[in-house]
């Protein structure tokens, strides 16, 4: 058996010790939105659509080389940034969508979405949708109930805040690798299980192409840790005909990963304001959402904006989440 080791670094961090501090927060200057505003102005003047928006007709020439910087500390440091100041002020919503797309190009490729997989954004606001209900159908960013943690299927995610909740909707994260860590102290056993192949929904209705597997946790040749961690898809997964009912000692993984998750000690909280984008990577960072209540006017009611993203280099990822559909994703765009 591979013996499984604590990685700690950089990528493994407590909340506590970064809540009040600012090296993961990037402001916007006045010339920079003006910048954004510009290029946003540019492709509507030309009646371009979203998959027309390339970085040459949406030109951001010193807001793109920031957006290129946050990749240092997204691949190799803390794994998430916050971005302050987009504006998006007296914008509607097409055009704040046309403008977050722009920027995210400067990051990498913007990924499909959806149930179908043909949704450039997800708006994660209130539909009055049951969370427990079809969930293979991808609906868990339609209601106001809490999150647990968990990691998205993109390279990077950004969720771009249009409008807060008025009470509620604060985003938790943890490192996945400081979580790696602890689990590893405290019971290698289970640490074992968790590197261990593991049924998940592919959220592709009930066929047997909508169940996969792919390990909580596995390290490349290098040594570096790549997390997967979607509690929701695994229990799901147990509809499929073919998937073998979850193990003892996989329930009691999921339960110890969720009890270490809950701590305060290693969570670290965002109360988004509008014109913040948090960008996570997915590999080191798990994320959640407190539940929220919205505003009596519908106009005044949260609304966040997720944009999907891989990164147009090879990152590496383990042969272990091949089934993840990641690896091909990423490598495919390397040069």
């Amino acid at each position: 058996m591979k013996t499984i080791t604590e990685i700690g670094g950089p990528t493994s961090w407590m909340g506590p010790d970064l809540q009040d501090r600012d090296e993961w927060i990037l402001d916007l200057t006045g010339s920079h939105r003006q910048e954004l505003l510009d290029a946003l102005k540019g492709v509507e003047d030309a009646g371009l659509d979203f998959l027309e928006i390339t970085r040459e007709n949406f030109p951001l020439p010193t807001v793109g080389p920031l957006l290129l910087s946050m990749l240092d500390d997204l691949l190799e440091g803390r794994g998430f940034v916050l971005l302050r100041g987009v504006p998006i002020e007296g914008l509607s919503e097409r055009q704040i969508e046309l403008m977050y797309w722009g920027m995210g190009l400067y990051v990498g490729i913007c990924l499909p979405q959806g149930a179908e997989g043909t949704d450039l954004f997800a708006h994660v606001r209130d539909e009055g949708v049951d969370r427990h209900a079809n969930y293979g159908g991808g609906l868990l960013n339609r209601h106001s109930g809490a999150l647990p943690f968990h990691t998205d299927t993109s390279d990077i995610v950004g969720l771009l805040c249009i409008r807060p909740a008025m009470r509620g909707g604060t985003s938790t994260i943890v490192s996945a690798v400081a979580v790696h860590d602890e689990i590893v102290r405290r019971r290698p056993d289970l640490a074992a299980v968790m590197y261990e192949p593991w049924w998940f929904d592919r959220k592709r209705g009930d066929g047997p192409d909508s169940f996969a597997q792919c390990p909580m946790y596995a390290v490349n040749d290098s040594g570096k840790l790549f997390a997967f961690y979607g509690p929701d898809l695994y229990k799901t997964a147990q509809r499929g005909e073919h998937v073998p009912n979850l193990r003892d000692e996989q329930w009691e993984a999921m339960a110890l990963i969720d009890e270490i998750n809950g701590s305060r000690e290693y969570q670290l909280h965002m109360d988004f304001q509008p014109g913040e984008i948090q960008f996570i990577n997915n590999y080191l960072v798990m994320h959640s959402r407190t539940a929220y209540e919205d505003y009596p006017n519908p106009d005044q009611r949260r609304d966040l904006i997720r944009l999907w993203l891989t990164l147009d280099q090879d990152l590496d990822i383990p042969e272990e989440f091949n089934e993840r559909g990641l690896k091909t994703r990423s490598s495919a765009f390397a040069t």
